[in-house]
């Protein structure tokens, strides 16, 4: 550090000597000449202060590496190693200023933080005033409530599809974070459904009186589309013989999830869909409907809503498709797979949604 010696006198003998006191002395000096012209230094200078300072700061104080991360972060030439070491460091109080607003720190280096950091550098990072979609995939995925209400909260971040899917699903059994999300400017009218599918009655009257004109009108629209489904179909199927059936095993003690596999497997559509409809309490019309829709999706979410097995839930994909259909394995894997991470508080909602709706 010979080139150093004109800045603080006798500084060559303080890292020689290790003395934590006296490298702590030498990092507020030299922060304080930095910070002094910092506007005015060319790239070599801020060079020569970063590789001085980033070995001399961690002696420090943490209340002065605090206040030096603070200042640190509104500069746009601030020391860029210095600046990723702090941005790493496990204090939070000097971690924190530099991820919530330093430009200097590139998306790698944030991606690096964001999986390897616990909650407090995740929440600070999710106010950056921008963030890639990349970045909120680790940040939804790794962080708590706090910190996923925080991103869907910021108008500067993005988010994949996958990103708002997660978004979504957790949404589903937070109402604060619902409002967060319906509030974005960016969600699409297939997340926003989804969305409301998922909320109570309550968060959907309070994300009206909270969003913008525009997006209360397709609000209004997503529940008007929502409750006329089930307004506007009428089955051709006779339920009444396999209705006296399911009577009968249930007073019988015997309406059970091997009963309802049973059925599912020798293709008794009528059967499992009133077995289905007791053991849930949604209208019959309601699961006919639902069954017979594109997607296995409403029997992933009733199927985790009675807590039945996959073998079951398998089952009963393969018999709306019938006999004659065999569905490819990459379909059966991803139905799987989602019912898996199908929330059960999740599937409550959405089946006592399907429950307050009256049906033909």
């Amino acid at each position: 550090m010979t080139a150093a010696t004109s800045l603080i006198p006798g500084l060559d003998d303080m890292v020689r000597s290790g003395d934590p006191e006296r490298l702590a002395e030498a990092a507020r000096h030299i922060a304080a000449l930095f910070l002094q012209d910092a506007a005015k230094l060319p790239p070599k200078h801020v060079d020569f202060f970063d590789g001085l300072l980033v070995d001399l700061v961690p002696h420090a104080e943490l209340k002065e590496r605090a206040e030096l991360a603070e200042r640190m972060s509104l500069l746009g030439n601030a020391p860029r190693v210095l600046v990723g070491q702090m941005a790493r460091d496990n204090e939070i109080l000097v971690a924190g200023p530099l991820l919530r607003r330093s430009p200097i720190i590139d998306e790698a280096a944030l991606l690096e933080i964001a999986r390897a950091k616990g909650q407090g550098h995740l929440l600070a990072m999710s106010e950056r005033p921008s963030l890639s979609p990349d970045l909120t995939d680790v940040i939804i995925g790794r962080g708590d409530r706090d910190v996923v209400r925080r991103a869907a909260g910021n108008t500067g971040a993005r988010f994949s599809e996958r990103g708002y899917c997660e978004l979504v699903r957790r949404a589903g059994s937070d109402g604060v974070l619902t409002l967060a999300v319906g509030q974005r400017a960016d969600l699409s009218e297939a997340h926003l459904k989804q969305l409301l599918v998922a909320s109570l009655d309550v968060v959907r009257r309070r994300l009206l009186d909270v969003v913008k004109p525009a997006r209360q009108a397709a609000i209004r629209q997503a529940i008007s589309e929502l409750s006329d489904i089930a307004e506007h179909f009428e089955s051709h199927r006779d339920f009444v013989p396999a209705q006296r059936m399911i009577i009968s095993l249930h007073t019988a003690g015997h309406l059970n999830e091997a009963a309802l596999i049973g059925f599912a497997k020798t293709f008794a559509y009528e059967e499992s869909v009133v077995a289905l409809a007791a053991m849930s309490g949604v209208a019959i019309g309601t699961l006919d409907r639902l069954m017979s829709g594109d997607r296995p999706d409403p029997i992933l979410i009733v199927g985790k809503f009675i807590g039945l097995e996959w073998a079951t839930v398998r089952a009963l994909i393969l018999l709306r498709l019938g006999q004659h259909r065999v569905p490819a394995a990459a379909d059966i894997e991803n139905a799987r797979v989602n019912f898996a991470r199908l929330m059960p508080s999740t599937a409550e909602r959405v089946v006592n949604f399907w429950k307050s709706r009256r049906t033909v």
